[in-house]
């Protein structure tokens, strides 16, 4: 029986990193980004089925879940920054970290709901992408920090009314993205851990299948 995931974020960083990974072990692979040219081009790469969009449209969600009837993984790994150069609470544009929210707690919640029928059936999994700023006081990162904190608690509470499908809330440590780039610059992302090396951790997390909970890939 072949496994199948889905996974969000897939054209770049962890998510194409952990795409690579999974294929080389026989996955069957449904990747979703909003760069459809990136994407399509890992899934050629890849022999994985490419559906570009974003995850914040109901249509999109509503595609994705239409494409993968038999799920045994899904990784939210999709994610905003916010608003930069990142700036203090006190000074937060309202409207940007809605959006934030919407893109990082509301729209994985909608896609975990739309494929935990698939996911219940092959008693499946879950990854939900954290970040260390979801429980640190990091100056400039309480916008972005509170919608990862928002998605743990979400991920916590789901792990205890699903005990039939595992639930990770995975914290990736620094990795070295176009993501931590906007954020602090090329020069300190250049030095951060390669995002495949974080996929290795994270595919020998799926493998193992601990019991649910939050977990450090660094």
């Amino acid at each position: 029986m072949t496994n199948t995931a889905l996974i969000t974020g897939a054209s770049r960083g962890l998510g194409l990193a952990l795409a690579r990974s999974l294929a080389e072990a026989g996955w069957h692979l449904v990747l979703t980004a909003r760069g459809a040219a990136d994407l399509e081009k890992a899934a050629a790469e890849l022999g994985a089925t490419a559906i570009p969009g974003d995850v914040t449209d109901p249509g999109h969600v509503a595609r994705l879940s239409g494409a993968v009837p038999e799920l045994d993984l899904l990784v939210n790994n999709a994610s905003g920054l916010g608003v930069t150069p990142l700036p203090p609470l006190a000074g937060y544009p309202l409207e940007p970290f809605r959006e934030l929210l919407e893109t990082n707690v509301t729209a994985p919640l909608a896609l975990i709901q739309a494929t935990l029928p698939a996911l219940r059936a092959r008693r499946g999994a879950i990854v939900n992408i954290t970040s260390d700023a979801a429980n640190g006081a990091y100056e400039g990162w309480g916008g972005y920090g509170a919608t990862k904190a928002a998605l743990e608690q979400l991920s916590n509470v789901l792990a205890a009314e699903e005990p039939d499908v595992a639930v990770w809330w995975a914290d990736p440590g620094e990795m070295n993205t176009r993501m931590l780039a906007d954020a602090v610059g090329e020069q300190e992302a250049a030095a951060a851990t390669d995002p495949a090396k974080v996929a290795a951790t994270l595919h020998d997390l799926v493998r193992s299948r601990p019991a649910s909970g939050r977990v450090s890939l660094q």
